[in-house]
């Protein structure tokens, strides 16, 4: 469990300055960098160059969020990745949830910037009937119930807002349906963990993404232990080691050339 101090530098966006190989890392949905952080860490360890910012509106109040839309954290992490293409030779980015929709469409505005992707429990569509109600409900109150702290490990805080900001989930699936209809254009490899007891994200982002993308390097693992932000769960483990094999594989893979 962290202690007070970690807790309060974990919601603060970490940088690292490793190798010629850059990971970009990108939070969910009213979360903060504390749900990958212990990610990011065991990249950097790795020796990888590591960005995690945080997005507009987040690891504040909940207020604030309404005051953003995803055009504001996409350019959060759109400015990363430019960033990190700079200074590295080769970009993987990876997200959990709405990151992972935020790293879909990095892909398809910036495909030759982005070697492979990394994808955690991803949204990019909903079976929730409740959320034909948002273009009129956003209108009449700001909020609602909180979707934070869906992990099985006792003892992990994710440090995201215990309200949702109903303006900005409306938002949020405006990006849904822009990433959903420009799907094809991802071809860059892709792994992508899902869990089977996810209370946050339901079964039918995954099947959409996986159908509708044009990689031919593809490799879904189903996470049996964790709940929604598994980076901090009974699995995370695996989603590091497994992650950082497949950074290590598809940077790699690049840099072979052509057979000698």
């Amino acid at each position: 469990m962290l202690s007070e101090g970690e807790a309060v530098d974990s919601i603060e966006p970490y940088r690292h300055d490793g190798g010629p190989v850059g990971v970009l890392l990108c939070h969910g949905f009213t979360g903060s960098p504390a749900a990958l952080r212990p990610w990011a860490e065991h990249f950097a360890a790795h020796g990888y160059s590591v960005d995690l910012p945080r997005l507009p509106g987040h690891g504040t109040t909940w207020q604030d969020m309404n005051h953003t839309a995803w055009p504001d954290w996409y350019r959060r992490v759109e400015r990363s990745l430019l960033d990190l293409a700079e200074r590295c030779e080769q970009v993987v980015v990876a997200g959990l949830s709405m990151g992972g929709c935020l790293a879909l469409r990095l892909a398809q505005d910036h495909g030759p910037l982005v070697q492979g992707l990394v994808l955690v429990n991803p949204v990019v569509t909903s079976a929730d009937k409740r959320l034909l109600a948002l273009p009129l409900l956003r209108l009449l109150r700001p909020s609602t119930t909180g979707l934070s702290g869906d992990i099985a490990m006792p003892g992990q805080d994710e440090r995201a807002y215990d309200r949702t900001p109903l303006p900005a989930l409306w938002s949020q699936t405006r990006m849904w349906q822009v990433v959903r209809r420009d799907l094809a254009m991802i071809t860059q490899p892709l792994l992508l963990y899902r869990s089977v007891n996810d209370h946050v994200v339901d079964a039918t982002s995954a099947p959409v993404i996986l159908s509708g993308i044009s990689s031919t390097d593809v490799a879904e693992v189903v996470l049996q232990r964790s709940y929604h932000v598994a980076t901090l769960d009974y699995d995370a483990p695996e989603i590091f080691s497994g992650s950082t094999a497949f950074v290590e594989r598809v940077t790699t893979k690049r840099n072979r050339g052509l057979p000698r």
